[in-house]
């Protein structure tokens, strides 16, 4: 039984598929399956059941896979103390981020890192909140960006800012006009929304619930749309499809600053108004997420440091 097999059962059981699992490993489809079928033969036992369409890991196959990562994650630590020994901070350290998050912040962060730990380069990966769950759960990422709630997985969490929601509303809509907005003048108006799997589209219907009924179904249609991204969406809200809900880091600069220019923002501040909630805004928490085993913890302060450096306008900093 060797490490690589393991790292081989692992790929195969989170892929459900013996190509991309042999690309996931930078190995020949024929070598990753010789290596899994010699373990197998090892254990004397299946890991796998194959068929034509799918491959589905066995009950016993299930803990196998279970203790092949925790025996992964415990030899990758071995590495991580020798390193650590040198220079906890040296080594990239590679940091998921969901989408409606990534655009705002990590320009501002990428630069921040550059300059106060330049020996750790950031790999970045942005995902849905479930799937960097299930990277982080593998090892596959060391840390993540993410909004509460999301399931309670064992992770570490450190609170980031709460940042509040803006409407977006078509700058020649009479909503424009207002200083302010509420819920209850929103759902009078044609909602654009995230699609599904995104979860700031689960915080907007939190927050306007009489959508979700609109959002699955054809009748809805003419009340709810759906976009890929924030930036589609709020492409959409300068057409004059509908209005949205935005957090506030992604509102442009020159939007709050009144001196809105097509040429800025790809015409984005020109033709979009944004409108902040009467009273209470509705907010989300951004927290920062890490393997309790993860073993390089001054790398994840100095990341906490470089995001608190970051300028982050119109959001309430936690500590």
């Amino acid at each position: 039984m060797t490490l690589t097999e393991l790292k081989y059962i692992v790929a195969v059981a989170r892929e459900r598929h013996f190509g991309k699992a042999a690309e996931a490993c930078f190995v020949s489809q024929p070598t990753l399956s010789v290596a899994i079928k010699k373990l197998e033969e090892e254990l004397e036992l299946k890991i796998f059941e194959r068929n034509a369409s799918e491959i589905a890991v066995t009950p016993l196959g299930e803990e196998i896979v279970r203790q092949a990562q925790t025996v992964l994650e415990q030899a990758a630590a071995i590495k991580e103390i020798a390193k650590r020994g040198k220079d906890p901070l040296a080594g990239p350290l590679k940091l998921g981020v969901i989408y409606t998050i990534g655009p705002y912040l990590l320009p501002n962060l990428v630069r921040q890192v550059i300059e106060r730990t330049p020996q750790m380069p950031l790999m970045l990966q942005e995902n849905f909140t479930s799937k960097l769950l299930e990277q982080l759960r593998l090892g596959e990422i060391d840390c993540a960006i993410l909004a509460e709630p999301f399931p309670d997985t064992n992770l570490a969490i450190a609170p980031l800012y709460d940042e509040p929601f803006m409407a977006a509303v078509p700058a020649n809509h009479p909503l424009a006009q207002r200083k302010t907005i509420t819920t209850e003048v929103i759902k009078n108006e044609t909602m654009l929304l995230l699609g599904t799997g995104h979860c700031f589209r689960d915080h907007v219907l939190e927050v306007c619930p009489e959508f979700a009924r609109f959002s699955n179904d054809t009748e809805g249609i003419r009340k709810s749309f759906e976009g890929s991204s924030l930036e589609t969406i709020k492409h959409m809200v300068a057409a004059g499809m509908g209005v949205t809900l935005v957090p506030r880091l992604s509102v442009p600069r020159s939007a709050l600053e009144g001196n809105a220019d097509a040429t800025q923002d790809m015409g984005d501040a020109a033709f979009v108004h944004y409108l902040p909630f009467e009273g209470d805004p509705p907010t989300r928490r951004v927290v920062l997420a890490w393997r309790r085993s993860f073993t390089r913890y001054e790398a994840i302060a100095e990341l906490r440091n470089a995001i608190y450096a970051c300028q982050l306008p119109g959001v309430k900093r936690l500590s």
